[in-house]
């Protein structure tokens, strides 16, 4: 199980793509709104039974301060994901935030807005344990090839770009 928490419902357009791979996946996800200033003690109560309740990895997303990715790997051992999300100063102030985190304290960060890929990281971690995750993302994998060719076989067809190889 995948939790996806986001400090505002705002953040959700960015998350839906997480959640639409974790679909696609077939792994269980739950969503869930929790903000480390405005609602501490539930960020606290989640982290700390997040284990227990069987949830393997933590898809985190915060913009401007971004605190809450950190403060919930600061109460458990289970892997988060942290999502810059661009909120404000086009997501650096949230990107800097989540990946600045202290020693023994490790949120892995993707990029601005990234949360298609922290899925994928997030389904990565639980292919270790997982045959059939891990199959489902092997055949994933195996489609991204397949997209690449069909798309550069689809643009040699285009007579501009013909054109401008000539040159």
């Amino acid at each position: 199980m995948v939790s996806i928490i986001m400090g505002s419902t705002s953040d959700l357009p960015v998350l839906r793509k997480a959640a639409d791979f974790l679909e696609q996946m077939e792994v269980p996800f739950e969503l869930r709104a929790l903000s480390a200033h405005r609602t501490p003690a539930d960020v606290e109560e989640f982290a700390a039974g997040a284990k227990a309740r069987g949830v393997k990895v933590i898809i985190a997303a915060a913009g401007m301060a971004a605190a809450l990715p950190g403060v919930i790997a600061a109460m458990t051992t289970v892997p988060v994901i942290g999502v810059p999300v661009a909120a404000s100063l086009s997501g650096i102030d949230a990107l800097c935030s989540i990946v600045q985190m202290p020693p023994g304290i490790p949120v892995a960060t993707v990029g601005i807005n990234g949360a298609l890929n922290a899925a994928v990281l997030a389904v990565r971690i639980l292919s270790l344990s997982d045959s059939d995750v891990a199959g489902r993302y092997e055949q994933y994998c195996s489609t991204l090839a397949d997209k690449v060719v069909k798309a550069d076989r689809e643009l040699n067809q285009i007579d501009e770009y013909k054109f401008m190889l000539k040159r």
